[in-house]
This record gives C-alpha cells, structure tokens and sequence, in this order.
C-alpha cells in the first residue's frame, strides 16, 4: 500500500466522539465527501473552563443519532447504501469512545456491514487528503491538536511512523490554559490568536525546550509556566498589572515561542527524513493562521507538497475517520466486534 485510496468499499460512514465534538459523515472512495455533521459542546463546557469527560459523555449519547440522520440526509442516501462503518476507537476520553464505537457497532451489524475501528490521531493525517488527490509519497505528518501534538513517516495513511510526540501539555492544551489564565474564556485556542494579532511577539522571551539534538519529542509546560509567571507574578513578588496591552503582548510571544519549537522540530525531522516529498498536517492548532503560514514557509524553503486541511477539516470530524478507515479496511480488513476504546494513541 502507498496511500492510494480503495476502490472496492465505496461509501463509508464515520464516527467521531473522541472528545466534545459529536461527529458523523460520508466519505466515498475513501477521499470524497458526500455530507458531514458536527455537533459541538462548547456551550456545555465553558463555564467548567475545559471539557467535562462525564458531560462529553452524556452528550454523545444524545446526539450520535441525530448526527447520523443528518450526515444521511445531507448525502441523500438510506442507511442501506453504505459498505462500512468506521469509528474512531482511539484516543480520547474513554467513555466518549465508547458511545462512538457502541454506536458503530451497532450500527454495523444491525446493516451486516463491516465496521473498522481508526486511530483519531493517524485520522488527523487523513483530513488533508479529503476532496484532493494524494500528495507524493513519503510524507512528513504533523499532528497538533488539544490533546496531541506529533510527528510522523507516512509512507502509508494506513501505518504511520511516530518520530516524536509531546511528552506533557499537547500544544493546543497550552493555548487553552493560556487562554484562561488570560481570562479569555473557553475554547481558548482561537480566541488567544484573536488576541495575539494586536499585540508585540519580541515583549516576552519565552522559553523552547530542547530536550537533546536528537530527540524530535516536544515540551511545552515549561513555556506554559513562563507564561503564568509573566501573567501573575513571581511568588513573593509584586504581582505585575495585566492591562489589555500586556494581555495582548503575553498572547503574541507565547504564540511566537510555540511556533518557534514547532519550526525548530520539523526542521530536524526534515533533516533526518530527507527524502520525504510532502508535508501533510491536521488537528485543531493548524487553524491558526500563523502555524499555517509557518507550515507553508518551511514547504516552500524545502520544495516540498504541504498538504494543509481547510479550516472544515482541522477541527475533530467524522470524514477523516471514514477516509482513513476505508484504506484500513482494504489494507486489513474489518476489526472484531469485540474492538475495545483506548485511551491512548497507538503509537503513544
């Protein structure tokens, strides 16, 4: 397999409750979008400052249905017209897993069509080949999410290779934490990028880890700590004044210093993966438009295919997981129904 999509499973519906978005969509030939529905749960989340796993819970089971209806609807097709179901079963918040991958199971079976767990991360990769022809193969793959923030070898959708991960705070964590210490609300990540545009970046000189010259692992709860500090004060310190300017030039370095340790890790696995041909990229921080910029610079300066999802896709979808599960399912065939949610990414 080199990432060509199936041609034998048509049209596929996927699932997506991994986290706070309840997601359902059509994808057919493994690449072209036939419908997709999103029900979000900010609203039910905001003033707890981050996601609850027992009230992502509980929402999911509520709008898996419904969500499905729709994507069905949108695509004009019957329940009786999809090959697969696929579902991502892994990572994510184990009991928001377990609605998703209950649903997709029973749905499969009640339409004796087989069903595919995926893994959410490897998804993320997938949403940039969504109504596009594949890039050139070997790709480099950048994951940065809430709760992820990875690097990967694609020579193949279906079997990427981790190179490196965050070893604490996934990127987008940080930006939320941020957020809130900012006072910026819940979700933090877009309205810190708001924010950021009208302040200084040069202000704060956060620091980037470097865990070790050979190591492409990201860390980034040292510069969240730096940020607090600058935010709140030193302890036995006087606590500085957090105007709107400061507030703005907090937002703007930090940005700036979480663009600097990606560029600086893509950089070294560009090096040491030099003959890699495309960088694709997905999850819910490569919809900001400063990383986006960073990602194309670094494509152009290497002559390299990036693959950049649109905003549709950057945040947790269901057509990613029916795109990638329709090439799992014509490189490996259908999971057991005794497929079990994990809260960890495979390559964790």
């Amino acid at each position: 397999m080199n990432g060509t999509p199936p041609t034998g499973l048509r049209t596929v519906l996927g699932l997506e409750t991994s986290c706070d978005e309840t997601a359902a969509a059509i994808v057919r030939d493994g690449r072209t979008v036939l419908s997709s529905s999103v029900a979000t749960q900010h609203d039910l989340h905001e003033e707890f400052g981050g996601v609850v796993p027992e009230i992502a819970s509980r929402a999911h089971i509520e709008r898996i249905l419904p969500a499905v209806r729709s994507a069905l609807h949108e695509a004009g097709l019957a329940p009786t017209d999809l090959d697969a179901i696929a579902v991502g079963h892994r990572p994510g918040l184990i009991g928001a897993l377990l609605v998703g991958t209950s649903a997709a199971k029973g749905l499969a079976m009640g339409l004796r069509i087989p069903f595919v767990g995926v893994d959410h991360v490897h998804a993320h990769l997938a949403s940039g080949v969504l109504d596009r022809v594949d890039p050139p193969w070997p790709a480099l793959g950048l994951v940065v999410s809430g709760g992820h923030t990875s690097l990967y070898r694609v020579d193949d959708l279906v079997d990427p290779r981790l190179l490196g991960r965050t070893i604490d705070d996934a990127l987008g964590e940080a930006f939320d934490k941020v957020a809130s210490l900012l006072g910026l609300g819940h979700p933090g990540g877009p309205r810190l990028e708001s924010l950021a545009r009208t302040g200084d970046p040069e202000v704060f000189d956060f620091p980037v880890a470097n865990l070790g010259r050979d190591r492409l692992d990201f860390s980034f709860s040292g510069l969240k700590t730096a940020v607090r500090y600058a935010t709140l004060g030193v302890p036995g310190k006087s606590v500085p004044t957090l105007d709107d300017q400061r507030r703005a030039d907090l937002a703007a370095s930090f940005q700036a210093a979480a663009i600097r340790a990606l560029r600086r890790n893509l950089g070294r696995a560009l090096d040491a993966e030099s003959d890699v041909q495309s960088l694709i990229v997905g999850g819910g921080v490569i919809a900001n438009e400063a990383v986006r910029g960073m990602i194309e610079e670094i494509g152009a300066a290497r002559g390299l295919d990036v693959v950049l999802p649109p905003m549709t896709w950057c945040q947790d979808n269901g057509a990613m997981i029916a795109a990638l599960g329709a090439r799992v399912l014509a490189a490996r065939g259908p999971s057991d129904l005794d497929l079990a949610p994990v809260a960890t990414s495979r390559n964790h």
